[in-house]
């Protein structure tokens, strides 16, 4: 699909961005332009553009802002080591996108827009991304009903935004270890809800427990089952994984997905990655109290967490109400009473064997600087380089 660009008429330059992407916080050093498109049933989709960021014109009645019939997705280009920039499974994304429009009952977008909007803006800001490599252009796709209405039925009329801003990892610049706080007080979705949806609702929902969890001294939250409140799920906004064994006898384990789990991209690459650096992996159901076990047991040896903004981020901390333990060999006050993480002694600075090997591995990728053989890098040229967009 084209996409017609009018780009702004005096881009910033080379220090003026620098100065605004200096040390930015998660999601506030935005780029220069974003993609637009609309919808409807008469024309499908149309006025497809690139355009200059800036704000939005909403009337009061807007469906998305009563109704939520919002969506989202979050991927992001890398610089490699020669220069060259590469978007990490744009299509994945555009699949995942659909999937959650058609939950919703929006229209889904094509992959061929989402891919062409893609390729436009990361193509006309692309100089935004610096050389350093814990650096990205971390993209956000939305797609809300943009009809005036307060009808409750699917709406009329949708548009498609793209935006994009420059940020390092979730946590920080570093691969630090986070603490966790698991709830059995709040769910984040059940089988048949939207769970499996990346839907602008679910992320609502899950900043009390959120805000929970860092009132006990933890990074992020996990959600446990619904219905039992016993299985572990997912953190809040990214998956879950655990090691079992070290070296050569390492195994991976993640939860399956059930349909109250987002089918992380991330989640996907690295149950494809992990086999071809020797380490089996398996999707099976995890107990809260078989994850402590275990722990206790050393049976598990590292946990680490992982999506597009958290990259791969080990875990070594988890805290409940009834008690707290700590992850791996090298770490101390391996299970207290209590509850909360702040008190359990040293934190691990370093990712554990295997998560450092699979994080290496996905960022080398990312990074250009190792072959791709599942071709997960899509390039794209600078806009100067391109006669048209």
């Amino acid at each position: 699909m084209h996409i017609v660009s009018t780009p702004v008429a005096r881009p910033l330059t080379e220090r003026e961005r620098v100065e605004r992407s200096a040390a930015p916080a998660f999601g506030t050093a935005f780029t220069e332009h974003m993609v637009s498109a609309r919808w409807n049933p008469e024309q499908g989709w149309h006025e497809a553009e690139l355009v200059p960021y800036g704000p939005l014109l909403l009337d009061p009645a807007t469906v998305g802002l009563h109704y939520g019939q919002v969506v989202f997705e979050g991927l992001k280009a890398f610089r490699s080591h020669t220069g060259e920039v590469a978007v990490f499974r744009p299509d994945a994304h555009a699949v995942r996108m659909r999937a959650s429009a058609r939950r919703l009952m929006m229209p889904e977008p094509p992959e061929e827009l989402f891919l062409a909007a893609v390729d436009a803006l990361v193509a006309q800001d692309q100089e935004w991304i610096p050389d350093d490599p814990g650096m990205s252009l971390y993209l956000r796709p939305l797609l809300f009903a943009s009809e005036r209405t307060l009808a409750l039925r699917p709406a009329r009329e949708y548009r498609f935004l793209m935006v994009a801003f420059i940020t390092e990892g979730y946590f920080g610049p570093a691969q630090r270890p986070v603490r966790v706080w698991v709830t059995d007080e709040y769910s984040r979705a059940a089988a048949g809800g939207t769970g499996a949806a990346k839907c602008a609702g679910n992320y609502a929902g899950s900043l009390l427990a959120q805000e929970e969890a860092q009132s006990k001294g933890c990074d992020q939250v996990v959600w446990l089952d619904p219905v039992e409140r016993r299985w572990v799920e997912e953190m809040g906004g990214m998956n879950l994984f655990f090691v079992y064994g070290s070296g050569g006898s390492a195994r991976l384990v993640t939860p399956p997905l059930t349909g109250s789990l987002l089918p992380g991209v991330t989640r996907d690459a690295l149950l494809r990655l992990a086999p071809t650096l020797g380490v089996p992996v398996s999707e099976a159901p995890l107990s809260l109290e078989r994850w402590r076990a275990d722990c206790a047991s050393g049976a598990i040896t590292e946990v680490f967490a992982c999506g597009t903004a958290a990259r791969i981020s080990p875990v070594n901390e988890v805290s409940t109400k009834d008690g707290s333990w700590t992850i791996g060999p090298n770490t101390v006050g391996a299970d207290t009473a209590g509850g909360s993480a702040g008190g359990n002694g040293a934190r691990v600075n370093t990712a554990g064997e295997i998560t450092g090997r699979l994080s290496a591995a996905l960022f080398g990728i990312q990074r250009g600087e190792l072959p791709d053989p599942h071709s997960w890098m899509r390039p794209v040229s600078p806009a100067r380089q391109s006669a048209t967009t």
